[in-house]
């Protein structure tokens, strides 16, 4: 085909003046002043910018990064709060940890009847998760952003997780743990949303299964730094240093979500950053397109439309989500789902303490176990859909839970425990992983964040009733584990799928293409 050039060289020459008008008004179309073609986020990665390019997966990679982060602050007190060998202080038995290190419990003497204030203390640090995570998903929602959230948590948890290390008392350490936790609620969720709303529609549910080898990867590092720093005050330090580190070094790479200039009406930043992603890949965005949200990618006609940014921020909270029916039952499935969901998560991996193993070899295994969890849902997504796995991957880890509970724990059956342990988490973790996929396809983008927050308050709210479940011991944790796995896929029955689904932008354009 000839290029418009050749069209005007080899046309009769007696014809110059019908030709010129008409492709003067073709230029005027692409030009400023005249028509432009609304688009979708969505459709832009997809037709133009490409949906997972050497700009995703550096941003992806640099991005998640953070949940390395969010396991060590998470995670910390499984080896900060190990209990003795021995029993109570002068009852007659050793007293201390065999392999000559220390934790809070040896310190401070929290056995026996002070038992309760290590699950006490741990609880308090998901309480204040939960807090954090609402907070910062509003404000990762309206005017700090995705960046600008995650920069703040980071820098609120590598302050107050060195100050840990330097609690003078019990009740220090209580109030410090209490302030870390509301700073790492925000991380995980933070960081998931910034890593995937890049990501084109066909790559988006692989990048965010693939964000928890992160947080996996963090509990096995974490497994190997108590390892070598056997002081739970060193451990506190070398654990929470990283989140400086990230602050520094990586985070000024770091782009905001196009999504979130979108909604926030800043155009002309969503568009440069569309057009960085699109070069970085080795792609172009005609000059005639330009982005829109969802209700008005219809309108894709507009003649006379100059490319300024909306002088209006569509702007969403909780509130809108529970006033539309769509999103509000979405919403009460997504809450108790997480919640049912954290207990089992969070509960086997603090378990450990009761299992009598080599505590830095079962949680080494548990974080183990997780990676092929997570490559097996990533692979199986897109196939089967999300709602079927979300099912059957609750119902996996309860039947191993429920396994669990009935081995008693002596030297020849204890290994078997742990074996059901980690199968338990095995299936939770492939659940824990897509539910955050679920989630931000569940929700527009103008409350995804919001939406997301409140899921994770409640897994927040579950993950604080884990340690107080874990303290009973015995086979009663495991039974309560696997009720609550088993009561969670048959929640999961009435969420809609999201399996090639679009990614809305706003409640009406949501509720515009689904039907409750």
């Amino acid at each position: 085909m000839s290029s418009p050039v050749e069209a005007v060289k080899d046309h009769d020459v007696r014809e110059p003046l019908l030709l010129a008008p008409v492709l003067a008004s073709r230029k005027e179309e692409a030009g400023t002043g005249g028509y432009r073609e609304k688009i979708s986020i969505d459709a832009m990665l997809r037709d133009y910018c490409g949906e997972f390019g050497p700009w995703q997966t550096r941003h992806f990679v640099l991005t998640s990064l953070a949940w390395v982060l969010e396991a060590f602050h998470t995670m910390v007190v499984i080896f900060a709060d190990r209990e003795p060998e021995g029993g109570c202080p002068g009852a007659g038995s050793s007293w201390g940890l065999v392999d000559g290190g220390s934790s809070t419990v040896t310190e401070w003497g929290l056995v026996c009847g002070e038992k309760y204030k290590v699950g006490l203390v741990q609880a308090v640090f998901f309480t204040r998760c939960m807090i954090g995570a609402g907070v910062f998903g509003h404000l990762s929602d309206s005017f700090l952003g995705r960046k600008g959230s995650l920069m703040v948590v980071c820098a609120l948890n590598a302050v107050f997780g060195c100050l840990t290390a330097f609690s003078p008392h019990y009740y220090v350490y209580c109030l410090l743990r209490f302030l870390t936790g509301f700073s790492t609620g925000g991380v995980g969720m933070c960081s998931f949303v910034l890593s995937t709303e890049p990501v084109g529609p066909s790559k988006r549910s692989v990048a965010g299964m693939s964000t928890f080898y992160f947080f996996s990867c963090g509990i096995a590092a974490l497994s190997g730094l108590a390892y070598v720093f056997r002081s739970w005050r060193e451990l506190y330090i070398v654990s929470s240093v990283p989140s400086l580190l990230f602050l520094v070094a990586v985070l000024p790479f770091l782009s905001e979500s196009p999504r979130w200039y979108l909604v926030r009406g800043r155009i002309g930043e969503a568009m440069k950053l569309m057009r960085n992603i699109a070069k970085a890949n080795g792609n172009i965005i005609p000059d005639g397109v330009v982005l829109g949200l969802d209700e008005e990618v219809e309108d894709d006609t507009k003649e006379g439309e100059n490319h300024t940014d909306n002088k209006d921020a569509v702007t969403g909270s909780v509130v809108d989500v529970v006033k539309s029916p769509l999103t509000r039952f979405r919403l009460l499935l997504a809450v108790s789902i997480n919640f049912l969901c954290s207990i089992v998560y969070y509960g086997i991996s603090l378990n450990v303490t009761n299992l009598k193993t080599n505590l830095y070899l079962s949680v080494f295994l548990n974080a183990l176990a997780e990676v092929p969890a997570f490559l097996i849902t990533a692979l199986l997504l897109d196939k089967f859909g999300r709602k079927p796995l979300a099912i059957l991957t609750q119902w996996f880890s309860g039947l191993f839970c429920l396994m669990g509970c009935f081995v008693t724990v002596t030297r020849a059956w204890k290994g078997l425990r742990m074996v059901c342990g980690v199968l338990g988490i095995f299936g939770m973790a492939g659940t824990y992983n897509l539910l955050f996929i679920y989630t931000t396809e569940l929700f527009p983008t103008v409350v995804r964040n919001a939406a997301l927050g409140c899921a994770t308050q409640a897994a927040q709210m579950g993950a604080i009733l884990a340690p107080l479940v874990v303290v009973l011991g015995g086979g009663i944790p495991f039974a309560i584990f696997a009720a609550s796995a088993i009561l969670g896929g048959l929640l999961a029955f009435h969420l809609p799928e999201t399996l090639n689904r679009p990614l809305y932008d706003t409640i009406s354009g949501m509720e515009g293409g689904e039907t409750v």
